[in-house]
């Protein structure tokens, strides 16, 4: 049995274990970057060409054409068409070359959904935001976004007309996709999908930063909403996967719960990021990575996919620092030590130069705490906000530095925005 896993990052390096426990094969497909990091790790390593979709594309068909996997499965964002080009052709598992068209382009998603009558943000897809202006202005504040990124990056709020003129003349020239922006809570649907059925489902409340760019910073995993909610929240995503033509793999959506019900900010049927799979795992007891990868290839699942009622309460807060160099870390061991934090990692350390925070790739770490009520599993999250400190000393010009920058995700209350 093999699989051919097309990327894994950092994030999608669990599915290597998970794999080898199912006694599976593994190839991989990625950059020569992180082959550095993961080539004892697997049975055969491919160098993609480069990063676009179309390099992950070419490396997967050619890895394919060499040797049949028994399934397949892309782990990000740029490996999604990859994986369902690589599995339409040999019939392997996976979302459908439909689903992943669309899940890949922000701007054939709005066009889809309005066709099936979903509730998504009003919009407008330009070539020039400048001819947008008198659309946008009527709608302010609108968020503009590119088509096909992820993790906020290229994603700004716009407040004011100034605003507005100064990003058409840094963008001109960009197909962007501008929005009403929507306000209320945030929350994402992790889903496992079979052959076009719904298997599991879990929601997740967000907390992000907020404008201009709505980085998300924190995620509690095992959400309930009242009935009434939930319900349309549930016909929402079922409504959303069958525009879609969803067929099996994981899912992942974004919503926001205004006052006249859900709205849909974007779905991708790939792995979530912010170690979302762990946290999701951890409240629900059912292991994520495994689940996906018995899809990918093909084999039983448990049914039903955990229980009921979560079985710990898990969540995921993504260090933040201010802009600068990094003069001294203080807290990660205390932090580490707290009973119910089960991991806490950073990726910067001292003298590396922290960047404003635009996107999710300008984060610096993160905590994941899982405990036995929402109550202890929140004081653990104030805990490692409150004792972990990243300092950094302001980079300038004029040779002026200080100032201390903790790193400490805003504690504003979780706002809607017009999607990431």
């Amino acid at each position: 049995m093999e699989l051919l896993l097309i990327g894994a990052g950092v994030q999608g390096t669990p599915y290597v274990s998970a794999a080898r426990r199912l006694g599976a094969r593994v190839r991989l497909v990625e950059t020569e970057r992180q082959l550095t990091r993961l080539a004892g790790e697997v049975d055969e390593a491919i160098i993609t060409p480069g990063e676009t979709d179309e390099d992950w594309a070419a490396a997967a068909c050619a890895a394919a054409v060499r040797r049949r996997p028994d399934g397949v499965l892309g782990f990000n964002e740029p490996q999604v068409l990859a994986a369902a080009l690589v599995q339409d052709e040999l019939g392997l598992p996976g979302p459908g070359l439909r689903a992943a068209v669309i899940s890949r382009n922000k701007g054939l998603q709005r066009g889809r959904f309005r066709a099936a009558g979903v509730p998504q943000p009003e919009h407008l897809l330009v070539d020039d935001l400048a001819a947008a202006r008198g659309w946008a202005l009527a709608r302010l504040p609108v968020v503009v976004k590119p088509l096909s990124l992820a993790g906020s990056a290229g994603v700004v709020q716009v407040a004011d007309p100034a605003g507005y003129d100064r990003l058409a003349v840094a963008r001109a020239g960009q197909r962007l996709l501008v929005e009403e922006q929507v306000t209320g809570p945030e929350y994402s649907w992790e889903g496992l999908v079979r052959d076009g059925t719904v298997l599991f489902g879990n929601v997740t409340e967000k907390e992000t930063l907020g404008p201009p760019g709505f980085v998300e910073v924190g995620h509690r995993a095992g959400y309930r909403f009242a009935p009434e909610p939930q319900a349309a929240v549930d016909a929402m995503v079922r409504s959303v996967l069958a525009a879609m033509g969803v067929g099996s793999g994981i899912v992942h959506l974004e919503l926001v719960l205004t006052g006249t019900g859900p709205v849909l900010i974007e779905i991708a049927v790939r792995t979530p990021g912010d170690y979302l799979m762990d946290v999701v795992s951890l409240t629900t007891g059912v292991d994520l990575y495994d689940a996906v990868l018995r899809i990918a290839l093909g084999l039983p699942l448990e049914d039903p996919l955990g229980p009921p009622a979560p079985v710990a309460y898990a969540a995921s807060w993504m260090v933040t620092a201010d802009p600068g160099r990094i003069v001294e870390v203080s807290g990660l061991d205390e932090v580490r030590r707290q009973p119910h934090v089960a991991r806490a990692r950073l990726r910067r350390s001292l003298g590396d130069v922290v960047a404003p925070v635009r996107s999710s790739a300008d984060r610096i770490g993160h905590v994941l705490v899982s405990a036995p009520t929402p109550a202890e599993r929140d004081a653990a999250l104030e805990f490692a906000r409150r004792h972990l400190r990243v300092t950094t000393q302001p980079q300038s010009t004029d040779g002026d530095t200080g100032g201390r920058g903790p790193a400490e995700a805003a504690r504003r209350p979780v706002r809607g925005r017009g999607g990431v």
